[in-house]
């Protein structure tokens, strides 16, 4: 059994993963290359449980990871039912050599896969012709009776469009029971996370304080969604719940708009700390900025005040003139 993963030099240099990948997304994805689950084929079984564990992650945060990679990044595809997580640029990362041992062990992988969709979805970007040939025989059979399966729903989908969710829903095993299991257990993980953030949204019957309450529900799921998607840390409970007290605890007439502003000017200056953020949210207060625009403002007139120029420079100071000499402009001159 292989126990090592290879991870190429030039992943570093990947524009996606330079540009476009946060340091929580890049952590991840080392992740999923090289976890003691992975395979040689990039097509594996794991739980977000396990995820979750072995990263020291919540489960919220990994399934906010695995949906950027699904939909955003384009990365992975997952099957709740099965379990199973396919790489789709494993093949072409990966298989740079053949041979009968690689081909025999590739053989003796795809065997095990349930879902045969994921096969074919790595096998598109598989670079030698041998090894995609074995995919595609895997994934060949079993792909045709899965089609059916979803045309009988639908005879317009195709394999490009296919909502994955909905695959997921036409798929029936033995493991449909556990995976049900799994996803309540999530909630009830989501369900504590809100208990943690939102202990301040406490509904108060036959008032209006409901609809105040509403809204600060949306203004959280807002300033968290920010955070999460921006690289200040999935984990850190404890800076998100510091940062959230401003929504109450301040003098701010549009908390949570001022708060994502700060938000967005440590993003501008690639400072994704707390401290930073309540820095900016400290200094605003200080100097009575209560709303975007007072901030604005204060801004824009900064910007137009000339800067003074600075004093003339003085000349540098030579030997010190002694106690006793008196000028004389006269002395040398010829009478």
């Amino acid at each position: 059994m292989v126990k090592f993963r290879k991870v190429r030099m030039d992943f570093w240099m990947d524009p996606m993963v330079s540009e476009e990948m946060t340091p929580e997304d890049r952590y991840f994805y080392l992740y999923l290359l090289t976890n003691q689950r992975s395979t040689q084929i990039g097509i594996y079984q794991i739980t977000k449980k396990q995820m979750a564990f072995d990263m020291g992650y919540s489960i919220e945060s990994v399934h906010s990871l695995m949906e950027r990679f699904i939909t955003h990044h384009q990365l992975i595809r997952y099957n709740p039912e099965t379990r199973e997580l396919a790489i789709k640029n494993w093949g072409e990362n990966n298989f740079d050599k053949g041979g009968k041992p690689m081909m025999d062990c590739i053989g003796s992988e795809l065997k095990t896969v349930k879902d045969a969709s994921l096969i074919q979805y790595v096998s598109e970007l598989i670079l030698k012709k041998d090894i995609r040939s074995l995919y595609e025989s895997f994934g060949k059979t079993e792909e045709v009776n899965f089609s059916k399966d979803v045309n009988d729903q639908d005879e317009n989908l195709t394999d490009q469009t296919l909502d994955w969710k909905e695959i997921d829903d036409t798929l029936t095993n033995q493991h449909t029971i556990r995976g049900q299991e799994e996803e309540r257990e999530e909630e009830r993980e989501e369900e504590k996370q809100q208990e943690v953030f939102y202990p301040q949204m406490e509904s108060i019957p036959d008032r209006d304080d409901t609809l105040h309450n509403n809204q600060k529900l949306v203004d959280v799921k807002e300033i968290i969604e920010f955070w999460d998607n921006n690289g200040f840390g999935f984990s850190n409970m404890n800076g998100k719940e510091q940062l959230l007290a401003w929504l109450n605890d301040s003098s701010f007439l549009q908390p949570k708009e001022v708060i994502l502003k700060a938000m967005n000017i440590a993003c501008a200056n690639n400072k994704r700390r707390l401290n930073y953020v309540m820095g900016i949210l400290k200094n605003w207060e200080n100097e009575s900025l209560l709303t975007v625009a007072d901030i604005d403002s204060h801004y824009q007139n900064q910007k137009s005040i000339p800067k003074h120029r600075q004093s003339q420079e003085t000349v540098p100071g030579g030997r010190p003139i002694p106690g006793r000499f008196k000028l004389d402009i006269t002395a040398g001159e010829e009478e």
